[in-house]
């Protein structure tokens, strides 16, 4: 694993946050796929408090790496998150985000998704080509919605695919393995205690079977960038 180890939380998402910074400040644009979860909400927070203006946003294009199918201002919706932390804070082109429309079936938000990645993102190798692809990984391994019983949405045709929560059913909409491991950079963000174990596992390649393992980015390698808690068995 590359593994980049930081005191706490807040300083995961602030080395994240001038990554962000740095990659905006090279391009022209810039194509990032985000995630939910509790790690990037303190990013999101500090991004809008913190870096207003040292980030030209109108250059970065915003897609999810995953959504569950629900409408944009329920409580769950990863967009929403977003929405409330960041861009309602920041100078943004309503044109730059690229939101999977959890609001319709299941069916029609990912035909939707498959239609505005093709249409924006542009394409290496034959596949869509984020320049950073931002992943949380759960206790149980998963990353993006691909979890441990959905391992083939790792090896499916097509950039993005419909999952199902394997304890609640939920349907989401989750950019497929060959997308997620097509990005220029796939930067992970775990913090923790309660993920330790699973990254032992996968720092010893012991980790088959979670779906978080198998991501390398177009690069070779996924960058994991940890607090010491979630560290806490492989220093």
């Amino acid at each position: 694993m590359n593994t980049h180890i930081f005191s706490t939380q807040n300083d995961v998402a602030k080395a994240l946050a001038e990554e962000l910074a740095n990659e905006t400040a090279k391009k022209d644009k810039l194509y990032v796929a985000l995630s939910g979860g509790s790690t990037p909400k303190v990013l999101f927070r500090l991004l809008s408090n913190l870096y207003q203006d040292r980030i030209d946003w109108s250059k970065i294009h915003f897609f999810w790496g995953d959504e569950r199918c629900v409408p944009p201002d329920a409580e769950d919706s990863n967009f929403g998150m977003t929405k409330t932390l960041l861009f309602d804070k920041v100078e943004i082109p309503e044109a730059n985000i690229h939101r999977v429309k959890g609001e319709l079936s299941p069916e029609e938000a990912n035909t939707d998704y498959i239609r505005e990645i093709k249409e924006h993102v542009p394409v290496a190798n034959g596949l869509p080509c984020f320049d950073l692809n931002i992943l949380g990984m759960g206790e149980d391994g998963h990353t993006a919605s691909i979890f441990p019983d959905q391992l083939t949405l790792l090896d499916q045709e097509g950039p993005t695919a419909i999952a199902s929560h394997p304890k609640t059913g939920q349907k989401r909409v989750t950019l497929t393995g060959k997308v997620i491991n097509n990005s220029r950079r796939v930067i992970f963000l775990v913090t923790g205690a309660g993920k330790a174990q699973r990254i032992k596992e996968i720092s010893h390649s012991t980790g088959a079977g979670y779906p978080a393992s198998y991501i390398k980015s177009a690069g070779g390698k996924a960058e994991w960038y940890l607090d010491e808690e979630a560290a806490s068995l492989i220093k």
